[in-house]
């Protein structure tokens, strides 16, 4: 990179376009665009993302405003409101969703030699939950989720080590958590970590067919009967290790190997958690800290709503909004690389800060960090996510 290059200029660097290039090939993306391509939409909608734009409006008048420097920074179609609310409305999604999916994967190789947690364990591990973002009725009638509500769910696989959604499907609010299950392709050993929501034993059972392990709540009205208990230490925080067999009239039938339930009390907080998986070799302890790290796909969730574009919509359709849920993710991923590849100190929401207000200068990305002594009070920690600390 050159310092004759705006730092959003060198951000699109990041991006490999000749992958972008063949999905938009793939799924004749360009048909019948003159003066504003598929390239230029995402460029477009990733400024939006990076500098907090409100509106299509808000993008266009900014852009506009250095209409000079539009070229160099790679956008090469004339802009306006209309052209990117038919683009947003028209172009296949599907586009953006595999160019964010090729993203993460090359995020997670930068990230494959970075030490994480559980170093012991050869298992992946992975957070499954999803989280809802309410929309009003009138304008969204096929997101309707109730009766007088309508909303959009964010179906999320989130690998815990690396803190990147390995799986995002986008539905509507009605769609019930436990589908996702039907559209993951389980890794053999993998760890899957979910709440009561998931718990389907026909589903389990597919998971479990494929040599994978999950960790969830158990439910109270749970109908089993217990084989034998595993030995604990009795001064410890595991009540109790059991091992047990469904008694449901379906879900013994849908669920016939042996399960393994788990109790743990939470001195700290002075509660009690009983725990389902079919993981029958790892500590008990180990399988209540396992549940206990559900907690970052919370926080990714926050961090998230908080500093990307996903609360409110450039576009009504169902496909604008999965386009911009997208490109909002393309965004984050690409910040996390730019972190990485640079070996910044600074946090994922201080970096995106910077690059935002630095969108149009020409200043070398590294130089542009150098200066940035941060420096995090206590006060501050508590009031900011800091998800990503490797």
């Amino acid at each position: 990179m050159n310092s004759g290059k705006t730092v959003f200029s060198q951000i699109v660097d990041y991006y490999p376009k000749k992958y972008f290039d063949k999905l938009v090939i793939q799924y004749n993306g360009n048909y019948r665009a003159r003066t504003f391509s598929c390239w230029d939409q995402f460029l477009c909608l990733t400024f939006g993302q990076l500098t907090y734009r409100e509106s299509l409006r808000d993008i266009e008048a900014c852009l506009k405003s250095n209409s000079s420097k539009l070229y160099h920074m790679g956008i090469k179609g004339h802009i306006s409101r209309t052209n990117l609310s038919r683009a947003n409305e028209n172009r296949d999604w599907r586009i953006f969703e595999q160019f964010a999916h090729h993203l993460i994967k090359q995020t997670m190789n930068l990230l494959k030699n970075e030490e994480h947690i559980y170093k012991d364990l050869d298992n992946a591990l992975y957070a499954l939950d999803s989280t809802t973002i309410d929309l009003c009725l009138a304008l969204f009638p096929w997101a309707q989720h109730r009766k007088n509500k309508s909303a959009v769910k964010i179906h999320t696989l989130l690998d815990i080590r690396t803190s990147l959604p390995r799986f995002i499907n986008i539905t509507s609010g009605a769609i019930h958590d436990i589908n996702s299950l039907d559209l993951i392709e389980f890794e053999p050993m993998a760890i899957y970590i979910m709440d009561k929501a998931y718990i389907d034993f026909e589903r389990l059972n597919k998971l479990n067919s494929h040599n994978a392990f999950f960790v969830t709540r158990a439910k109270e009205n749970l109908a089993y009967r217990r084989i034998y208990s595993n030995k604990i230490d009795k001064n410890g925080n595991i009540l109790f290790d059991q091992t047990i067999k469904l008694t449901g009239p379906l879900s013994s039938k849908y669920y016939k190997d042996k399960l393994r339930r788990v109790k743990y009390y939470d001195k700290e907080n002075d509660r009690k958690f009983t725990f389902l998986t079919n993981n029958h070799s790892l500590p008990a302890i180990t399988i209540a800290k396992l549940y206990k790290e559900r907690w970052k796909i919370e926080l990714f969730f926050k961090w998230i709503k908080q500093h990307l574009r996903i609360k409110s919509f450039y576009g009504l359709s169902e496909n604008a909004i999965k386009i911009q849920i997208w490109s909002a993710i393309a965004m984050y991923v690409i910040t996390i690389t730019i972190k990485k590849s640079l070996k910044l100190q600074e946090e994922i929401y201080t970096i995106l800060q910077i690059l935002s207000v630095n969108s149009f200068n020409k200043v070398l990305l590294k130089e542009l960090f150098k200066n940035s002594i941060i420096t995090n009070s206590t006060d501050d920690k508590t009031k900011q996510l800091f998800l990503f600390d490797f």
